[in-house]
């Protein structure tokens, strides 16, 4: 996400960060590279003006603290106001209304709404601890009732059963009463796609919403329509009387023009962002954390909670605990630690998240491919039990079956056995208590004042 926007910026950032004063002249410098980026990510035209004339107002009037060098001063107005374009702070889900809490959500067809409900309904299940039930009440679109059963049942959340031979209007108001009687914490809605000049189910949307009168409005749009998502939303909004925004598909979204416009065009905060397509794929939106990730600075915080959502604590302890004693690092384990960071969301949304991107040469994040981990797993998963514990036992004949299984070749088996003997001397050096604390670090890996380690040594 992001990795077009982070390289132009970084690189406007790195011309004026060498700088030994800040002058009209460097400064108007380094905000046309910035313009040029943000048109290219497909910021909206009102949202760059509006943003380069602040930064520009900011960075003129010296506003450069003392213990920062002028070049750091400009980079932290420019991600202040970064922050303050998505807006200043995450805004939670309203939740506070007599059970059940009505969350309707809108947008156009193929934005993916469905499965947005899903991964809410999963959110609120599992970090808010609350009950959940969901309806659809998408009576247009073959199968959309089935897909949202099947996904409830996925993620372990009630669903209300409904029919295409029903209207939608009566749909909602049974699976209203049905929450009240089972007395569900938060109640779903999805609706139908529709566009923004279908006047009609424009109308029936309208409906729905004075027959739920629902506490949050939520607007589910694809990131990868860039400016368009704001546009479409700011005229959803002319008719539903919108609470929040849902960005789908960011993860395909390399330019970052939607996560920009939205909320300046609408003045709706962007509330959660869609990161893939599995269910637990959906993020609360930090302006802070997102700007820090478009700047290259990384977003560390992101990283900690994910690994705390998604390791497998038992494993890392397990792991530490067989280093410690001198049991080696063998092929088993390096498959956990591959499917660690597949549950994590794979090697680039882990390089998304760390400082320093913005330092890497142009188009390096973009190069960053997790098919060879992949490999990696369908290699090791066509060995034996034995063989996975002693890979000094792999003969010609054993090497060419586990390839003939794994679909690849002699060279990708020798070149994963190399890292692999790497890894073991790697944890043979750290045995002395270093890898258990590391190991021990992606089960709780956040330290007083909510920042890894504080107070002790890294646990990273």
């Amino acid at each position: 996400m992001f990795e077009s926007l982070t390289e132009r910026l970084s690189g406007a950032m790195r011309k004026i960060s060498g700088k030994a004063t800040l002058t009209e002249n460097n400064i108007e410098e380094a905000l046309r590279e910035v313009r040029r980026a943000l048109l290219e990510a497909d910021v909206a035209l009102s949202v760059v003006k509006d943003f380069t004339d602040r930064v520009k107002l900011r960075a003129v009037g010296q506003e450069v603290s003392q213990s920062l060098s002028p070049g750091q001063a400009f980079i932290k107005i420019v991600k202040a106001e970064l922050e303050a374009v998505m807006g200043a702070a995450n805004e939670q889900l309203n939740l506070n209304a007599q059970p059940p809490a009505v969350v309707l959500m809108a947008g156009l067809q193929g934005a993916g709404k469905t499965t947005t409900v899903a991964k809410l309904a999963r959110w609120l299940k599992e970090s808010q601890k609350k009950s959940v039930m969901v309806v659809s009440a998408d009576v247009y679109r073959p199968a959309a009732i089935a897909q949202l059963q099947t996904l409830a049942l996925d993620v372990g959340v009630k669903f209300f059963a409904s029919d295409i031979s029903q209207k939608p209007a009566d749909i909602v108001q049974a699976a209203l009463k049905e929450a009240r009687i089972a007395f569900v914490d938060v109640l779903l809605v999805d609706t139908a796609g529709r566009l923004a000049v279908d006047q009609e189910m424009m109308a029936e949307i309208s409906e729905l919403h004075k027959l739920l009168n629902p506490i949050e409005t939520l607007f589910v749009v694809d990131a990868m329509t860039g400016q368009d998502a704001a546009n479409t939303a700011r005229a959803f909004n002319e008719a539903l009387p919108l609470t929040g925004v849902v960005l789908t598909k960011a993860d395909g979204d390399a330019r970052g023009g939607a996560a920009l416009s939205v909320r300046h065009i609408t003045g709706k905060p962007i509330k959660f962002i869609g990161m893939g397509e599995k269910t637990d794929a959906l993020e609360p939106f930090y302006p802070d954390r997102i700007a820090s990730r478009i700047l290259g600075m990384g977003d560390l915080l992101s990283l900690i909670e994910d690994a705390e959502r998604k390791v497998d604590k038992a494993k890392a302890e397990k792991l530490a605990g067989k280093i410690q004693k001198g049991k080696g690092f063998d092929l088993e384990d390096f498959r956990e630690q591959l499917q660690q960071m597949k549950n994590m969301g794979g090697m680039a949304s882990i390089l998304d998240k760390m400082p320093g991107m913005g330092m890497l040469p142009p188009g390096a994040a973009a190069k960053v491919d997790d098919s060879q981990f992949r490999r990696m797993e369908a290699i090791i998963n066509s060995m034996t039990p034995r063989e996975r514990q002693n890979p000094d036992a792999l003969n010609g004949s054993r090497k060419r079956r586990i390839c003939v299984g794994s679909g690849t070749q002699i060279q990708d088996l020798n070149r994963l056995l190399k890292q692999h003997k790497q890894m073991q001397k790697m944890m043979k050096k750290m045995k002395s208590g270093a890898l258990a604390n590391m190991m021990r670090g992606l089960g709780g890996m956040r330290g007083p004042g909510g920042f890894p380690g504080a107070g002790g040594p890294p646990r990273f």
